[in-house]
């Protein structure tokens, strides 16, 4: 989600005095082993739970190479791909996933029940599992299978009402409850119809919405921990609804990873709410952005007293957390796991993975005999990226097992977060109670056991000092080499390196290391000037000692985002017109080991709409040291050539592109389309996707949506 939108949480909450890596680069760095060759996994690799396929360190895709003309940038109101393929719309905001819902009338009429059958709104991250006959995952299926996807947030002007949210100080009822059944995530069943075109099957038994509203259930270490009791579950071990789906992940065993990010877009807190709680959650509060006196923006605990909406209030108003909503922000910022092959299974919350702005969890490649590893982002500024090692070791065995696969792998295991170090090195820190400090006398939170540790994951973070970044968003990790990336989106925060740092400004660090004046035209038309890293870049890290459950690994960053006529110490990637880009946000690796890299852009919308590229990586240390703009020494990958990046397909007007999966052919391709048309209004709209998509003209609301790719010889995607 862009930083330009009212909804983005952006505050920045960590106040800690953890070093950047400028502090580090003064350091003198003593008995630092550096890390040599490549990720050298040997053992053979599970990928997607079924196909065995050897991973012996491969640096890349052997053969894969881009074979498309790469698509110009534009500013059209559809979405434009490389001659010789296709689009079609697979589901829009508001679509019925069953028989008796009337179809999207393009008016908001639609009744907020119906929202428990419809496709919600703010399309975002998805996945693709294979389905065999008898209902079962197969990771090798690509004509049959189960489509879930991420639905972030109500998008506005449009939305879901007919003439937008009525204005007042608090909401309208039946205006919010639709609103709480349009957030979640969608499962449908999809099909090839016409060559490797895909539909969903309406009235599919597998067709699912969870909601703001479904019962869920909390495992691992924070189940029953006094900071989940509510109202709801005055043990702990249940809530309702999870919120702001951004990214995703997924497991080998054929479960679905659904995650938390912008939860306090939904919770609000009274004013004098602080003298009211003990100091230590005051200290959890704050960290998390949660200050007494605040509005969230949707105001859904305005609409009334019923618990549908009372619960989004976290104020203390009754005599213990079993008579209110006191501890309801720490029910949300979780990843929950979803069973899409079993539609009564109730969706669980594993806490062991952590709490804190999820943007999504991705898993390493699953290697018999060795831990499920599985990398996490914080999305907010100087926030931190996570690792966790469970504690069972992979078994083949375990494809399609479930909830009771995901108990087994995911509620015992260990948090780590990353310390990153000025040399290209870096370091995994265990947050275990008991460990590190990590217990009853630390001076920042007493940390009474493990729960403690997960629901304030960030303040555990703080506490072992690890190294804050700039808005971690997407990862994903190479099947073939396991190495992960990660998206830093872009950050206009910092300072000029000789300048003294002022409230949460930062100076330029090794991971971090522009610092320029970017000058560009809003939406509405007004000049707006960004100083820092208005472009965002990628960094990637690999593992050392040949395992993803290592503790030590070397980094460096693989892209610079810029526009392809910056200054050389601006565009260090050596971007062109036909691979120029900002703001990286999704990443997906599709199951070839080729690279997919969507955008979410502010400051280039003034010559081009949001895009995503392809890209064949090469690997770790295949750069090498470089000064960027404001002085700063870094460590940056081999530069991007029209054959190792290229744009793929650039979207409608005002949208982020987000969301992708491949089919394992390689040739069904599904992306989504997010707020298109969100700087219009109404009377004014700015765009009429999906629907201008095939009808040019069109005055329809625009509507967050599911499209499709496909060659039209029928070949694969991107080759």
């Amino acid at each position: 989600m862009s930083e330009h939108n009212e909804y983005d949480d952006n505050a920045i909450v960590n106040a800690s005095s953890n070093l950047h890596m400028n502090d580090l680069l003064a350091m003198r760095l003593s008995r630092r082993q550096a890390l040599k060759g490549g990720v050298g996994v040997t053992a053979t690799v599970l990928l997607g739970g079924l196909g065995l396929t050897a991973c012996g360190g491969s640096d890349s895709a052997a053969g894969l190479a881009l074979g498309f003309a790469a698509v110009a940038k534009n500013k059209n109101d559809v979405v434009t791909v490389p001659d010789g393929y296709q689009v079609s719309i697979l589901h829009a905001l508001g679509d019925p996933m069953h028989y008796g819902d009337s179809s999207w009338q393009n008016n908001g009429t639609e009744t907020a029940d119906s929202y428990n059958r419809r496709i919600g709104d703010g399309h975002d991250g998805m996945y693709y599992f294979g389905l065999t006959e008898d209902g079962k995952y197969d990771a090798n299926r690509s004509d049959r299978g189960l489509l879930c996807v991420n639905h972030e947030y109500v998008v506005q002007p449009y939305g879901l009402h007919p003439a937008g949210i009525t204005a007042g100080a608090s909401r309208v009822a039946s205006e919010v409850e639709k609103e709480i059944y349009a957030h979640g995530v969608s499962v449908v069943e999809v099909k090839r119809s016409s060559g490797n075109d895909m539909s969903m099957v309406r009235g599919s038994k597998y067709n699912r919405r969870i909601t703001s509203a479904t019962e869920m259930a909390f495992s691992g270490p924070a189940k029953g921990n006094d900071g989940l009791k509510t109202k709801f579950s005055a043990d702990g071990t249940k809530t309702r609804g999870t919120n702001n789906n951004c990214a995703n992940g997924y497991t080998p065993w054929g479960t679905y990873l659904t995650c938390e990010e912008n939860w306090l877009n939904v919770v609000g807190r009274a004013a004098g709410d602080d003298a009211l709680r003990t100091a230590k959650e005051v200290v959890s509060l704050k960290r998390y952005g949660l200050t007494e006196n605040r509005k969230s923006p949707y105001l859904w605990d305005t609409a009334g007293s019923d618990d549908l909406f009372a619960r989004w209030s976290s104020s203390v108003v009754g005599a213990s957390a079993a008579d209110d909503y006191r501890n309801t922000a720490n029910n949300f910022g979780w990843v929950v796991e979803i069973d899409p092959f079993n539609n009564t299974s109730m969706p669980v919350k594993r806490t062991a993975l952590g709490r804190f702005n999820h943007e999504g969890a991705w898993p390493a490649p699953a290697v018999v005999g060795q831990p499920i590893v599985i990398y996490q982002g914080d999305d907010a500024r100087n926030e931190y990226i996570y690792k966790f090692v469970s504690k069972a070791l992979w078994s083949a065995s375990d494809v399609n097992g479930g909830l009771a696969a995901g108990a087994k792998y995911l509620d015992e295991g260990t948090l780590y977060v990353a310390k990153f170090s000025a040399d290209g090195t870096g370091t995994w820190l265990e947050l275990t109670h008991g460990k590190n400090g990590l217990d009853a006398s630390n001076a920042l939170y007493a940390f009474e056991n493990q729960g403690d540790v997960v629901i304030n994951a960030r303040l555990a973070a703080d506490s072992l000092g690890a190294t804050k970044m700039d808005r971690p968003e997407w990862g994903a990790v190479n099947p073939l080499n396991g190495e992960a990336y990660m998206t830093l989106t872009n950050n206009s925060n910092r300072v000029d390196p000789t300048a003294t740092p002022t409230g949460s400004q930062l100076k330029p660090d090794a991971a971090n290391p522009r610092y320029y004046t970017d000058t560009y035209t809003n939406a509405d038309n007004t000049t707006k000037t960004n100083k820092g890293n208005p472009h965002g870049h990628i960094i990637r890290w690999k593992e050392n000692a040949g395992s993803v459950a290592a503790t030590q690994f070397a980094w460096d960053i693989y892209l610079f985002a810029a526009e392809n006529n910056a200054a050389a110490d601006v565009n260090l990637s050596g971007l062109t017109a036909v691979n120029d880009f900002s703001s990286p946000d999704g990443l997906y690796f599709d199951p070839r080991g080729m690279l997919w890299i969507q955008t979410d852009d502010g400051a280039y919308t003034d010559v081009t709409n949001c895009m995503m590229l392809a890209a064949v990586p090469g690997k770790v240390g295949d750069g090498g040291k470089a000064t960027a703009a404001g002085g700063t020494a870094t460590i940056k990958g081999a530069n991007a050539t029209p054959d190792s990046v290229r744009r793929f397909l650039v979207g409608p007007k005002d949208c982020e592109i987000t969301g992708v999966a491949v089919t394992p052919d390689g040739k069904t391709m599904f992306c989504n389309v997010q707020h298109p048309g969100e700087n219009g209004s109404l009377a004014t709209p700015s765009s009429a996707w999906p629907d201008s998509q095939t009808s040019a003209g069109s005055s329809k609301r625009p509507r967050s949506a599911t499209f499709i790719v496909t060659r039209k010889d029928g070949g694969a995607i991107g080759v």
